[in-house]
């Protein structure tokens, strides 16, 4: 009932931008005439109605170029290899010299991998750049099976092993875990296509360390409530009609109401921008909506077994994790190094929540390890723009080098 009635807000939505454009069309021939003024302001509205609701389907990387060195080369999006929930994707460039090979592991967290093309960008001028490329869960059939934890690990163990051996993992977010479970496998198995390097940026590796409202919001309920009133079954006029999923609309509605101020503000300035024929600050604004409100559907055990297993029950903070009922001891990692980064206003992951990795992987050698702690920026300024760009990646790309 809930993904239905989600449907139908969605029709209204798309129905708002249609009444929204026709609007547009019919005030713009009065904008150069003595009513520009009225004009104006009904051309701001209507474009507003324009931006009505939420998509939900993956945006463009529209990564065409990179500089490296001092020439400018084609990029090449190229589909390496795919299972029903995800495609490995490589930003491929036609360059002589071989340059370190990167896999980006995305968030599945309810926006689609798109959200670090910034990220990426700055990885490619040095680095051959895969990213996992996650499916909406919504579209997967359910006869292609579950999705859960463990099926996030092999996907990256899988990817490791296709990319093939001396790659480097980055790991944004919520998949810092993932990351450090693969690594792990990979090492007790003595698989060679471990990772030479792991860098863990913002990731909820032990939230018992200074909890944020996301942690608490995790503890504040059993995971029968989770289930009971999070989880939604996608309706029929989907391709993954009777999957059960967390839909990324309410991921979405949690993180805006976290800084509900911000985003009203942000759209009210959208309103003037677009009254005022402010385009590149309008476009600004527009640029980071158009990919914040494309969403994607999680399924349901991936969600549920990460809030318990990561959020709850602390299993990882604890070397306590399981992969395939197989234990998984962190102190396995020998031969992979370890950086960490947080941000000193992340109110998503606190401050101390990554570092904890270092801990837990207590058989490296502080030579093999690195920390840096980014002054000035909350969680997606870790990831992405200036003090990424400029202070924040000099050292990862350092890191990443000098283990390659």
């Amino acid at each position: 009932m809930m993904y239905r009635s989600f449907d139908a807000q969605s029709d209204f939505a798309q129905q708002t931008r249609s009444w929204g454009r026709m609007l547009n069309q019919v005030v713009s021939p009065w904008a150069g005439t003595p009513f520009r003024e009225q004009a104006n302001w009904w051309s701001a509205g209507a474009r507003m109605m324009m931006r009505a609701g939420l998509t939900f389907a993956r945006p463009d990387y529209g990564i065409h170029a990179v500089t490296v060195g001092n020439r400018e080369v084609p990029v090449v999006e190229e589909a390496v290899a795919a299972t029903p929930f995800a495609t490995l994707l490589r930003f491929r460039k036609d360059i002589e010299s071989p340059q370190p090979k990167v896999l980006v592991l995305a968030p599945l967290s309810g926006h689609f991998a798109t959200l670090l093309r910034g990220t990426v960008r700055t990885l490619l001028a040095d680095h051959d750049v895969y990213i996992t490329d996650w499916h909406n869960a919504r579209d997967v059939p359910v006869s292609e099976g579950v999705f859960g934890f463990d099926d996030y690990v092999d996907h990256v163990v899988r990817f490791l092993e296709t990319m093939g051996e001396g790659s480097h993992l980055v790991a944004v977010c919520q998949p810092a875990v993932q990351a450090l479970a693969a690594t792990a496998v990979m090492a007790q198995s003595g698989n060679p296509a471990q990772p030479r390097s792991m860098t863990l940026m913002a990731g909820p590796v032990d939230c018992r360390i200074s909890p944020t409202s996301v942690n608490a919001l995790a503890t504040s309920k059993p995971i029968e409530w989770f289930e009971k009133n999070l989880i939604s079954t996608v309706s029929s006029r989907h391709r993954g009609a009777g999957r059960r999923v967390y839909p990324g609309y309410m991921q979405v509605a949690a993180f805006v109401s976290m800084n509900a101020g911000r985003h009203s503000q942000a759209h009210q300035d959208l309103f003037w921008h677009y009254m005022r024929g402010e385009s590149d600050k309008a476009r600004a604004i527009e640029t980071f909506y158009d990919e914040y409100f494309a969403v994607l559907d999680l399924t349901a055990e991936f969600y549920l077994e990460t809030v318990k297993t990561v959020f709850q029950d602390y299993t990882l903070a604890r070397n306590a994790l399981t992969h395939r009922g197989e234990s998984i001891d962190m102190r396995a990692i020998q031969r992979t190094a370890l950086m960490t980064v947080e941000g000193e206003r992340d109110d998503i992951c606190a401050v101390g929540q990554t570092m904890a990795a270092h801990d837990l992987c207590a058989s490296l050698p502080a030579h093999m390890r690195s920390h840096h702690l980014q002054a000035g920026v909350g969680h997606y300024g870790v990831f992405s723009g200036r003090k990424w760009e400029g202070q924040t990646y000099p050292l990862v790309r350092n890191f990443i080098q000098s283990h390659a």
